[in-house]
């Protein structure tokens, strides 16, 4: 696995700058040719996308010449800055720690926010973690709280706070005053083939996250063939930038490169993942692979947010947490805060759904896993409706896969390779057989 952290950067947040009304055609002309823009222009841009006065295919045309000609630094931090000034931003001035946050780039059984908040909050950070839906065959931290009964991930801005401040965390999704310009772009972005473009990535992943009011951030960036992002020095690339201009923004920030080569996680599904975290948090058996990552993710927060003297001070904060049951009660508090059961920890399964059928899949043959290809792992749950094809798609909960193997490990012919849980015979039958297809094994036993 590899996980290379880069330098936080820490600089005092700078003044913003009250800007007057712009001539939107001369700013397209302006990056149409090359010209940099500043950050007077670029925050009557954001203004103008977020009241409206910016028209769609004017968005369009901005977005293609960024595409196209890219931005510097620190067009990246002013875009980012005014895409933030475009909505509400949240204040924890007066709170008795830092407020901390993470943001992943998105994989297969990635459940790592689950945990992470409540470790965090069990360190003495507070997580104010704004998260989204599931995104193709990466599954989404919202779905998967909704998975919970009665939780509620759609708080008023004053209850998202209340929580904050009586857990250490809360979970919920952006509301509408929170950078609304990103909003706009990204909808755009999405169909003028513009959403790989790295300034936009950038300036998307962070004007939310300086929403939230934050001290420090990590960055979980995934590499391999079930990351969204599967070049390594684009990916590399990426960290960097949004390192770079998160400092030029005011806000402390570290990059990860952490493995997307297999599913994070020993499940991938709501429900189930919702089941593996909750295992985790309680200190039973649990992948090592999402442990290493959480773990290496958390103790960069609590020593970025002051909460640790070095890696090895953080680490054994976090292991404390665990091992006591902090983090479980804290995990426990916030989904009895937000709607949900308050006795989830001791009794998931009465609350959490499970699926009408469960096929086990067996190895064909004797031989070592080599290779997996976790993007179709991930399709997978989409298919069996524990994802979406379309925005307006439901989902099912209980579905998608368990028990996972890992790269590495040997069988025996007729050994479980995992599980499939699904809604009918023929979603399983179906599942069993692609699952196979996407495991290469080296017959050499």
């Amino acid at each position: 696995m590899t996980i290379q952290p880069s330098l936080a950067h820490r600089i005092p947040e700078r003044a913003l700058i009250v800007t007057s009304r712009l001539d939107i055609p001369d700013l397209l002309r302006r990056k149409r040719d090359g010209e940099p823009l500043d950050g007077e222009a670029l925050r009557a841009f954001g203004e103008g996308v977020a009241n409206g006065e910016v028209e769609d295919a004017q968005i369009g045309a901005f977005l293609m010449a960024v595409f196209l000609r890219g931005m510097s630094d620190r067009e990246q931090a002013d875009l980012t800055l005014a895409m933030r000034d475009s909505g509400s931003v949240m204040r924890w001035d007066d709170l008795p720690g830092p407020a901390l946050d993470k943001h992943s780039t998105g994989g297969v059984g990635d459940l790592v926010s689950l945990v992470l908040a409540p470790l965090v909050a069990a360190c003495g950070g507070f997580v104010p973690m704004i998260s989204g839906r599931g995104l193709g065959h990466t599954g989404g931290t919202l779905d998967k709280l909704e998975s919970i009964p009665g939780f509620d991930v759609n708080l008023a801005p004053q209850r998202f706070d209340a929580v904050v401040r009586e857990c250490g965390f809360a979970l919920a999704g952006q509301g509408p005053d929170l950078a609304p310009a990103d909003r706009r772009l990204y909808a755009v972005r999405d169909v003028t083939a513009t959403v790989e473009c790295q300034p936009l990535i950038v300036s998307s992943i962070l004007s939310k996250k300086l929403c939230e009011g934050l001290d420090g951030l990590v960055m979980d960036i995934k590499i391999g063939n079930g990351a969204i992002m599967t070049d390594p020095a684009r990916a590399r690339a990426l960290g960097q930038a949004l390192c770079d201009v998160a400092a030029q923004a005011g806000l402390a920030c570290t990059a990860l490169l952490t493995d997307m080569h297999q599913p994070l996680a020993s499940s991938a599904g709501n429900a189930l993942e919702v089941a593996e975290a909750l295992r985790f948090l309680r200190g039973e058996a649990v992948n090592h692979r999402l442990r290493t990552v959480t773990l290496a993710l958390a103790g960069e927060l609590l020593q970025t947010g002051g909460l640790a003297a070095n890696g090895d001070d953080a680490r054994d904060k976090l292991e404390s947490a665990l091992s006591s049951g902090e983090a479980a009660e804290r995990f426990g508090r916030v989904v009895a805060a937000q709607g949900g059961p308050g006795d989830l920890l001791d009794r998931p399964e009465q609350y959490l759904a499970t699926a009408p059928v469960q096929r086990e899949v067996l190895a064909p043959g004797a031989g070592r896993l080599e290779r997996i290809d976790t993007r179709a792992v991930g399709r997978l749950v989409q298919v069996l409706g524990g994802g979406r094809f379309r925005a307006s798609d439901a989902i099912d909960p209980a579905v998608g896969l368990t028990s996972l193997a890992a790269l590495g490990d040997r069988f025996e012919a007729g050994a479980p390779l995992g599980i499939v849980h699904a809604a009918s015979d023929e979603d399983a039958d179906r599942v069993a057989q692609a699952l196979l297809d996407a495991l290469t094994f080296n017959e050499d036993m």
